[in-house]
């Protein structure tokens, strides 16, 4: 891979990247330091979607439900909930305590805010909302809705760590347009944000917000549970490279990499001082996500033949190599469809179209009648594992007969050009290659790429009503068995109308100091139960 000149260098690299006053605190053991993936595009958890974005969100703001290990709601905000006339009526109420950064306390008025601006923009939201006959607050701490159709699957909506999640925020923030970024991060969560000291690509820094009330009760697991904080500052560091990264954690300059490249966990497990360790077992899903609305890929036989040259073990070695950690001897995963595969949604439909054979899927792009059609890939330098991915891909394309323009930059600008659907002489383009955890495939409410809502859908705009159909059956499923047979179906079809490609699956480790004890498992990564010491 490209970066592994970058590396060679790492653990003899000085570092100057973390700044020196706050090494300088008095109070520095109670500073934890953190490397995220990516830069913090903006504050805004619901017009954003980055996981960065939501894991920022997790320090400043709160939900109304937590999810454990075991993917189960568990009550967060709320005291607990009435369900009422055949579960046409859902009536919740707010614990005690709870108060917003800027000294107001939580209201029932804010939580039907936080929910109507969040369904405008979230999948599952939107299935919600169009069920809500009627929100309204009861009192300061209890609010109500009033649904047309059941909707049993409230909690899970309500509890979910994929995005964008319902995080609560002041009315006044809710009532922003969902279409628009708020410009505060005021929350009541565990952590305060400091706008003074944010740094865009450099810096993103939180103070301990001591007005916060944990759950009295219950045990820490993933999302839920009393959620304490241990440290009164937790600074985000971007870093410039993985060779700076890893220098700085060796040092001890950085407690906490994210997500360290494959080529330096043999050496981060080596050194004493560091543990190296899978947090999401859940893992991360590659896919190349092609643009439906221009050629090649408005053609399903080409996105079909695409299917057929797939080896998903080559894209996911080139992401993270074939050296394992502690308890996962090899980080890859193959055969991986369109749901996790663990997952109540998982199926082996339709995985023998993986054919992993080039000849054929030129005769199929023969057949199609696009041998030798332009192609402009979108690669994101910045981010290894897409960089990784995108080449391995681009290689591949050129392999099958695409005459391959690849254009490269960093993500954030990927994301801008993404948006555009124009066609390709006007700055449009043909596809790109992303990743998503693997909670995010768990079931069809969280799946935003599987989707065939034309354009209304996530970039790259399907339109597969066979798709939507089956969804809205999962939704509708009187039993377990019906929902298996919905996800199922949905599988076939995806295999068949192809909204994207999957290339396999991943663990990612992360790094930190072994002096940080209370790791907890799962997503997103979290900075509260942890301590140093």
């Amino acid at each position: 891979m490209l970066r592994r000149d970058l590396m060679a260098a790492g653990s003899g690299l000085a570092v100057s990247t973390l700044a020196a006053p706050a090494m300088a605190q008095p109070a520095a053991q109670r500073v934890i330091r953190y490397s995220p993936h990516a830069n913090l595009p903006n504050i805004d958890p619901f017009t954003n979607t980055a996981f960065v974005a939501r894991d920022h969100a997790f320090l400043v703001f709160d939900q109304l439900y937590g999810m454990n290990e075991r993917f189960e709601p568990q009550p967060q905000m709320v005291a607990g909930h009435v369900v009422e006339n055949g579960g046409l009526l859902w009536r919740f109420t707010l614990r005690d305590g709870l108060k917003f950064h800027d000294g107001t306390p939580v209201r029932g008025r804010d939580c039907v805010a936080s929910i109507r601006r969040w369904g405008r923009r979230d999948a599952f939201g939107q299935v919600l909302l169009a069920r809500v006959a009627e929100m309204a607050e009861v009192s300061d701490k209890v609010f109500e809705i009033k649904l047309n159709t059941p909707f049993p699957k409230m909690l899970e909506a309500f509890s979910k760590v994929t995005t964008s999640c319902l995080f609560i925020m002041p009315e006044r923030l809710a009532n922003v347009d969902p279409f628009t970024n708020i410009t505060e991060a005021v929350g009541s969560g565990p952590f305060r944000f400091l706008r003074d000291q944010w740094v865009p690509g450099s810096r993103v820094v939180y103070e301990r917000n001591p007005d916060y009330v944990p759950m009295p009760n219950g045990t820490p697991s993933m999302t839920s549970g009393p959620k304490v904080v241990h440290f009164d500052r937790v600074e985000w560091n971007i870093m410039p490279d993985p060779a700076t990264a890893s220098a700085a954690i060796q040092s001890g300059e950085l407690d906490w990499w994210e997500q360290p490249t494959a080529d330096l966990f043999p050496l981060l497990a080596r050194n004493r001082n560091i543990t190296v360790d899978v947090i999401n077992n859940t893992g991360l899903i590659g896919i190349f996500r092609p643009n439906h609305l221009v050629a090649p890929f408005n053609n399903p036989a080409v996105r079909r033949a695409v299917i057929t040259a797939i080896n998903q073990m080559d894209f996911m070695t080139a992401v993270i190599g074939t050296a394992g950690v502690t308890g996962y001897p090899d980080l890859r995963r193959e055969n991986i469809g369109f749901f996790a595969p663990e997952s109540p949604s998982g199926s082996t439909v339709g995985l023998d179209r993986l054919k992993k054979d080039i000849a054929a899927a030129r005769a199929e792009l023969q057949a199609a009648g696009a041998m030798g059609a332009r192609m402009v890939l979108m690669n994101a330098t910045d981010l290894a594992s897409i960089n990784a991915a995108t080449l391995v891909g681009a290689d591949l394309f050129q392999r099958m007969g695409f005459n391959v323009n690849l254009v490269s930059a960093d993500w954030g600008t990927v994301v801008a050009r993404r948006a555009s659907r124009n066609p390709l002489e006007q700055g449009g383009w043909s596809g790109f290659f992303t990743f998503w955890s693997g909670v995010d495939h768990w079931n069809p409410a969280s799946h935003a790429a599987i989707r065939g809502h034309g354009t209304d859908a996530w970039p790259g705009w399907p339109t597969i009503p066979a798709m939507e159909a089956q969804r809205d059956a999962w939704f509708n499923a009187p039993d377990d068995a019906a929902a298996k047979a919905a996800t199922a179906e949905m599988q076939r079809v995806a295999f068949d109308q192809v909204p994207y490609m999957p290339l396999g699956r991943y663990y990612q480790p992360t790094a930190y100091r072994r002096n940080i004890t209370g790791m907890l498992k799962g997503q997103p990564p979290l900075f509260w139960n942890i301590r140093r010491g």
